[in-house]
């Protein structure tokens, strides 16, 4: 009898720990940003104000279903790299890039868009919080001078945005990364 409770108890605690693994888990992919898509009218003029052409490399930090970065490939000829930790959003970007007949230009990235190599970005555009946009800031402004950042709807504290225009209700900031 004794061994059987042993048992069960062991069983309990190994059920306990799984359970305790995958709800950390599902906290570590508790996404810091909820996914809402920019509509389209807003990703022409994000492209719009930086002047989005074939020879951007764009990054979208926070892509979702990848619509900037498939739009600027498709219509300006740009080469571009989404990343977002969700891997549904990812699966439904490459689904959209196949669609598009862009998937030469395009790559989407399962990731952490803190730790994502943005050294080779001449445009970086971001739809996430202010909260966020204020942490990616130092890593912003190491880029190389000139690249181009286009915030939807939020901007980065004190660092005043070059242009900010007004499109259909929303809100589009942008900067260009000064010299150092």
């Amino acid at each position: 009898m004794k061994a059987i409770k042993n048992s069960l108890s062991t069983l309990f605690m190994a059920v306990c720990a799984t359970v305790l693994m995958a709800a950390q888990e599902m906290m570590a992919q508790n996404l810091d940003v909820p996914y809402v898509p920019t509509r389209q009218v807003v990703v022409d003029a994000m492209l719009d104000i930086a002047k989005v052409s074939e020879n951007d490399v764009l990054y979208d930090l926070g892509c979702g279903d990848g619509r900037i970065v498939v739009t600027a490939a498709k219509e300006r000829g740009a080469t571009g790299t989404g990343v977002d930790i969700d891997p549904e959003r990812i699966a439904e970007a490459n689904a959209n890039a196949r669609e598009a007949n862009v998937t030469d230009k395009v790559r989407f990235v399962e990731g952490n868009l803190f730790e994502m190599d943005l050294s080779e970005a001449t445009v970086v555009t971001l739809y996430l919080l202010p909260k966020v946009n204020m942490q990616l800031r130092p890593k912003l402004l190491q880029l190389k001078p000139g690249t181009r950042i286009v915030s939807h709807a939020f901007d980065m504290g004190d660092w005043e945005p070059d242009q900010t225009i007004q499109v259909d209700g929303s809100t589009i900031h942008f900067w260009t990364v000064p010299e150092r």
